[in-house]
């Protein structure tokens, strides 16, 4: 059984993620199909979905919401985190199997990461992180890039005569979540303020990464797409919550960065 991966010891990690739908039956078949998590119970009409028992994304079904806007504060990818280089091989070539549309494919140096969309426009990262030990600092700050991923070589990390993909396997994650903002200074703040988060990365003014205890980002916030964003319209699909766990709180709390997005955060170990 694979260890769990650094992302989720910190004091500070990512949960789960919640997305409002228009269509949460479609959409929950897609995270199954593609993504490869498990559907883990239904409330209130919300289908959790996850990998072994942990779980990592919640479909909130809304049958009258208006298309997510990709220019407005939201959502810009949540990031499932496979526990080993293999796993990640096995899912592209799952991917490649089934015909599924790749986006992008990027060696971002501290980790080797894959990026999709999906049916309603919310963006996903399947990624897989090198050894901490392996990663470059230049003091508090961490060395990432985008280059051009080596599909072979991920791909070719799979041992022979292997299962292949079998669904996300136990201790996937949700590793990151990487937001929409109107500006990334104001979501510097309110992290820092908040959550106690080091800043880890800055790409200039347009996107900022922010980490608990040392992880290379536990939350990005870009306004690529989005500068000047005000604060979310409610009657849109798309990002609904975040959760973050938390070593430092006793009780579940709930509150909004400076666009209106609801961060929640709970008790207790990953």
């Amino acid at each position: 059984m694979s260890e769990l991966p650094f992302a989720a010891t910190t004091p500070v990690s990512v949960s789960r993620v919640g997305l409002k739908a228009s269509d949460a039956e479609g959409l929950a078949a897609y995270y199954r199909a593609v993504v490869g998590l498990q559907e883990l119970s239904r409330a209130d009409g919300a289908i959790t979905l996850g990998a072994a028992e942990r779980p990592l994304l919640v479909i909130e079904p809304d049958a009258t919401a208006k298309p997510d806007d990709p220019r407005s504060a939201g959502l810009f990818h949540t990031a499932f985190l496979l526990p080993s280089r293999a796993d990640l091989g096995r899912w592209i070539n799952h991917a490649a199997a089934n015909k599924i549309r790749i986006e992008g494919a990027s060696d971002h140096l501290v980790s080797e990461a894959l990026y999709l969309t999906d049916p309603e426009g919310n963006g996903i990262e399947i990624y897989r992180d090198r050894l901490p030990e392996e990663w470059k600092w230049n003091g508090d700050k961490i060395a990432m890039a985008t280059e051009r991923l080596n599909l072979a070589a991920v791909a070719a990390s799979v041992p022979a005569g292997d299962a292949g993909w079998q669904g996300a396997p136990e201790n996937s994650i949700v590793g990151h979540v990487h937001l929409r903002v109107g500006r990334p200074e104001d979501a510097e703040a309110w992290w820092h303020q908040e959550f106690g988060f080091d800043t880890v990365a800055k790409y200039g003014g347009q996107a900022v990464f922010l980490s608990s205890g040392g992880y290379h980002h536990h939350i990005g916030g870009n306004s690529w797409h989005s500068a000047g964003a005000g604060r979310r319209d409610p009657s849109r699909s798309g990002l609904a919550w975040v959760e973050m766990r938390s070593d430092n709180v006793t009780k579940e709390t709930n509150r909004e960065d400076p666009w209106g997005t609801v961060i929640r955060t709970v008790p207790g170990k990953a």
